[in-house]
């Protein structure tokens, strides 16, 4: 009986302390926001569901900040909601067929005019552990899902989380800007610190490890308080197949951050679901133009590599979105060549875009190096531009640098070129 009582009090604590997360982000209620819209209707589309939802569960009552194929449903009662369920654990919630589940069964999502039948959820999870709610997909059919799926799900709450984090920073440097007005250092700092913050949100924290490759990365803002759009990733997509990307969406501000967010878990998610990068460009293209309320679009370069069996190095497929050429270098020939497909138009400025792709083996001891134009287009001398041809020239006697020792280099390069754009680096080296 003590243990009884004693796990409920903690259960109760866990739960106050959700509740004040909730209360934290200031999300209940508050009016309808394309970013949260295009979320759900992105996930009601990958899993080819009539309906979707990004759910908030307050005390009593599951409120939907987006809702997909729902009508004019903005809440319901929390004790008949699937979200109340999907929020007791971090991984995804799944109901095969709601009619003949008995956990399920008697909900008036079920039973009711709706006829759920399937229902797939991921809880939406703060940086501090706290599952204040789930995106979710609801059919009128029995079905399952796979583990792709499900990690697309997951990324997607991931996703909406970015935009919580955004928004709430936001918030935060306006209330403070209303407060200290009166000091214009403290001021630049925070919108500093601000920037830096949102910046943090929209890359990896840090970069895998990856089995035969040495990986490395470097961002370098333009400015402290200015948000700007590069992007890069690395991740795995099973034992033995990784996925790469670097791009830039064009503008700056919150909101190419947000449209940042979205490539970043968008491309994830494609990297899972098509084997072929540039039908996850197709993806990515159709999320950007699908939505008459988006108006940017980027340019990318998506790839996957896989180990070769024989002879060391790693085979890559590399798809071009519009983005400048990687670099490869190799010591073997002393040379710094340009790898890119030759066409591949920039994503999200037309639906019609189409994208390109092109293979080749990156052997032991070469090195990629993907970037974006804020070092191309850098001005050293307050005239011309520092361009690709110079980039090859400072590469070319640097040819024996692995990816870290490259990335470092360049990194100190970069503030004697006086860029004024963000630039982002990313070097894969195939280790001996």
């Amino acid at each position: 009986m003590i243990i009884t009582q004693a796990s409920a009090r903690s259960a109760d604590e866990i739960e106050a302390q959700r509740l004040l997360a909730v209360a934290r982000y200031a999300i209940l209620d508050s009016p309808a926001d394309d970013a949260f819209d295009r979320i759900a209707r992105v996930a009601a589309r990958t899993f080819s569901a009539p309906m979707a939802t990004i759910a908030i569960v307050d005390r009593d009552r599951i409120w939907f900040k987006a809702a997909h194929g729902l009508g004019n449903l903005h809440e319901v009662d929390r004790r008949g909601g699937f979200s109340s369920e999907t929020i007791l654990d971090d991984r995804p919630y799944v109901v095969n067929d709601a009619a003949r589940d008995p956990r399920t069964a008697q909900n008036l999502f079920v039973s009711g005019p709706l006829g759920v039948r399937f229902y797939a959820g991921a809880p939406i999870v703060t940086s501090d552990g706290h599952r204040i709610g789930a995106v979710n997909v609801l059919d009128t059919r029995p079905r399952r899902c796979d583990e792709h799926d499900l990690a697309t799900l997951t990324d997607l709450a991931a996703l909406v989380m970015d935009q919580l984090d955004l928004r709430l920073a936001t918030l935060s440097a306006v209330r403070t800007g209303r407060v200290v007005r009166h000091d214009a250092a403290d001021d630049a700092t925070t919108v500093a610190d601000y920037a830096e913050a949102l910046q943090r949100s929209l890359l990896p924290p840090s970069l895998p490890t990856v089995p035969g490759l040495s990986v490395a990365a470097h961002y370098h803002p333009a400015s402290a308080a200015r948000v700007g759009g590069d992007f890069y990733d690395v991740f795995a997509l099973d034992g033995a197949r990784w996925a790469f990307f670097l791009g830039d969406v064009e503008g700056h501000g919150t909101a190419a951050a947000a449209v940042t967010s979205l490539v970043r878990y968008t491309l994830r998610a494609a990297a899972l679901h098509y084997e072929n990068p540039t039908e996850g460009l197709d993806e990515l293209n159709r999320v950007l133009v699908g939505d008459p309320n988006e108006r940017k679009f980027c340019t990318v370069l998506f790839g996957t590599l896989v180990a070769e069996p024989h002879g060391g190095g790693h085979r890559i497929r590399l798809a071009t979105g519009g983005h400048l050429p990687a670099m490869l270098l190799d010591p073997a020939t002393g040379t710094v060549q340009p790898v890119r497909p030759e066409r591949g138009m920039f994503v999200g400025a037309v639906p019609d875009a189409t994208f390109d792709e092109c293979s080749f083996t990156l052997r032991p001891g070469q090195t990629l190096l993907l970037f974006t134009d804020g070092i191309t287009e850098a001005r050293p001398t307050g005239s011309g531009c520092f361009g690709e041809d110079a980039l090859r020239r400072y590469l070319t006697p640097r040819v024996n640098m692995r990816a870290s020792e490259l990335i470092d280099d360049l990194a100190g390069l970069v503030p004697t070129l006086r860029p004024d754009d963000d630039i982002a680096l990313l070097a894969l080296t195939a280790d001996h």
